[in-house]
């Protein structure tokens, strides 16, 4: 039979991969999977951020795309994009895809659903990358705090206006054309003029997190250590 007509379960059964079953001696006993939608979320590791897609979950488990080689970590999160979060740990990694069961069940509904403690946004990634904000002639020093497919918040000592057109250069993001559409001193909202792949954004804030220490764009100042 068919799923039943307005469940949140509307996705087919899926028979994909099962983590529990991926370890010798794992009970065979598994909670169904639902084929999902694809969907961006954040994986956090140890507080880094990556970018991720969900593929399939169940009660127990979920399996991710991934766009990089996982990092080691002690602790590992999935947040969707309203910020639920679900604690959880890997069980395998081949391809770009990754297994995790979840530490405790999940409510798959909810899940699908995606709900949690804020609205529904573009996933933005936390990062500290230094970079060169370019108005009027002028370098401005800044750091990247976070970074979406579309936008960026930054912080900087010099003081912005809301609407403000600007360039930002960065050793891993290409220049682009912002415009500042908001501002709490010393933090300001960019929007990007052109926006990023998913794929795009990913290996970018990877490479930000990665080289976070001694990471400098060409005409920013080099940070002391």
């Amino acid at each position: 039979m068919g799923v039943p007509k307005g469940t949140m379960r509307e996705t087919l059964h899926s028979q994909t991969y099962e983590a529990s079953a991926a370890r010798p001696g794992a009970d065979s006993r598994v909670a169904p999977r639902f084929a999902l939608m694809l969907r961006s979320a954040k994986l956090i590791a140890d507080g880094a951020e990556y970018l991720c897609i969900t593929r399939d979950v169940s009660e127990t488990g979920l399996k991710l795309r991934l766009f990089h080689p996982l990092p080691q970590a002690g602790s590992l999160q999935l947040e969707t994009a309203s910020g639920a979060r679900y604690p959880m740990e890997l069980v395998w990694e081949s391809g770009g895809e990754a297994g995790f069961r979840f530490l405790r069940p999940i409510d798959v509904d909810g899940f699908i659903a995606e709900g949690g403690p804020f609205p529904k946004r573009p996933v933005r990634l936390k990062v500290s990358h230094p970079a060169v904000l370019e108005s009027g002639g002028q370098g401005i020093a800044a750091t990247i705090l976070d970074i979406s497919r579309q936008g960026a918040r930054v912080e900087t000592a010099a003081r912005l206006a809301i609407g403000q057109k600007l360039r930002i250069r960065a050793r891993e993001l290409p220049a682009f054309d912002a415009v500042v559409c908001w501002r709490r001193e010393p933090h300001y909202g960019l929007v990007f003029g052109q926006i990023m792949t998913l794929e795009e954004l990913a290996q970018r804030a990877s490479r930000m997190e990665r080289n976070a220490v001694d990471d400098t764009p060409p005409g920013a100042p080099r940070r002391s250590v």
